[in-house]
């Protein structure tokens, strides 16, 4: 029902407005016309065949919204709301001057015009800051929420922003962390971390420059897929050389987590009370533990140290060291774990094949060959 009661508002209007603008004609027009009702009649039919499709575009979008809104999160229609009326409040108080200036007749339609598009302006912008700052806003209505009232004695605490250093980008495994959601808090790219991706780039050393363009092509893909999270901090210290300095300092600064895979930079940070974020202490802390009797299917790739050991790798890197190995080189087997141990290089795990018959099947197939 309101769908047709907006298409046919644009269908009478359209229709009304065809039929008086046959007035506004020049009079000399007017006068070479037979008959005035004519015109306007077939005037108000276009404006009829105009308005039904202004109409149904009108339909389309109002449906849209409405689609958009149902779908939207009662705290940020609230405050998306708030922002709108607070734009137009702002409107109106900066534009009423100008209805008070003396502006001459043919000029006149300045102050509708700059009413229109003031409003339009301050209530887009209102709704903006409302969407990016919606909690803060709510918060100030209403500050005595359970949120707030946590945050304030210190039973909750807010979510970090994470600065994130130029080999944690070019790495690439913050793409796949992000995807997750185990991040919280805006994710910090400060401008000095950009100019050195781009230096990197633009260098001569192709070893440079392809990990330079691949951090800068993380980078375009992280702000399609999360423009609201990732953030371009402007932030710089002339007075700091190094690119490491600068972001411990930025870290300190913001109160803020540094994100990175840089060892160095994880000590310095650490002893200037800097917390951060070792996405290689989290690869390791995922990692599967296998314990004694944990079967896996592996690929035998190289010879072991040991006579008859064979050596194959997981998917993370570990090595795992195979007894009576070396006779299935170039072959998948599944195999039994049979200890492990953890070294300065890494994690290592033994094995052996997993049955007895593995080994007599293998040895009948090579002496049958």
């Amino acid at each position: 029902m309101l769908d047709a009661i907006i298409i046919i508002s644009f269908i009478v209007a359209g229709a009304g407005i065809g039929f008086y603008s046959v007035d506004l004609l020049p009079t000399a027009a007017l006068h070479q016309v037979s008959s005035l009702e004519g015109l306007s009649s077939v005037i108000a039919g276009f404006g009829a065949i105009i308005g039904f499709a202004v109409g149904l575009v009108a339909q389309t979008s109002y449906r849209r919204v409405e689609k958009q809104i149902r779908a939207m999160p009662v705290d940020q229609l609230l405050s998306r709301s708030i922002g709108l009326v607070l734009g137009l409040l702002v409107a109106n108080l900066m534009l009423a001057p100008i209805f008070l200036l003396p502006i001459p007749n043919d000029f006149a339609f300045i102050k509708p015009l700059t009413a229109v598009l003031g409003s339009i302006l301050f209530s887009v912008s209102g709704v903006n800051l409302a969407s990016a700052n919606g909690r803060s806003l709510l918060r100030l209505i209403n500050p005595n929420s359970v949120e707030t009232l946590l945050v304030a004695e210190g039973t909750l605490k807010p979510a970090s922003s994470k600065v994130v250093d130029t080999s944690c980008i070019i790495d690439g495994r913050i793409e796949d962390i992000l995807s997750t959601g185990f991040i919280d808090g805006q994710v910090l790219v400060p401008q000095f971390v950009l100019q050195e991706l781009q230096t990197l780039a633009d260098a001569s050393n192709d070893q440079k420059r392809i990990r330079g363009r691949r951090g800068l092509d993380i980078l375009n893909r992280l702000k399609e897929l999360y423009p609201s999270k990732l953030v371009i901090h402007p932030a710089d210290y002339d007075d700091v050389t190094t690119v490491d300095a600068k972001l411990v300092r930025l870290a300190q600064d913001i109160n803020g987590t540094l994100l990175t895979n840089d060892y160095n930079l994880n000590k310095v940070a650490s002893l200037q009370a800097v917390k951060v974020l070792n996405i290689n202490d989290l690869a390791k802390s995922v990692r599967p533990s296998y314990l004694p009797g944990d079967q896996l299917d592996l690929k035998i790739l190289k010879p072991g140290k040991e006579a008859d050991q064979g050596v194959g790798y997981l998917t993370d890197g570990t090595m795992v060291v195979v007894e009576t190995g070396d006779r299935y080189i170039g072959e998948s087997i599944n195999v039994e774990v049979t200890g492990a141990l953890q070294t300065s290089a890494g994690r290592m795990i033994f094995a052996r094949p997993q049955s007895a018959d593995q080994d007599s099947s293998h040895g009948s197939a090579v002496s049958q060959g």
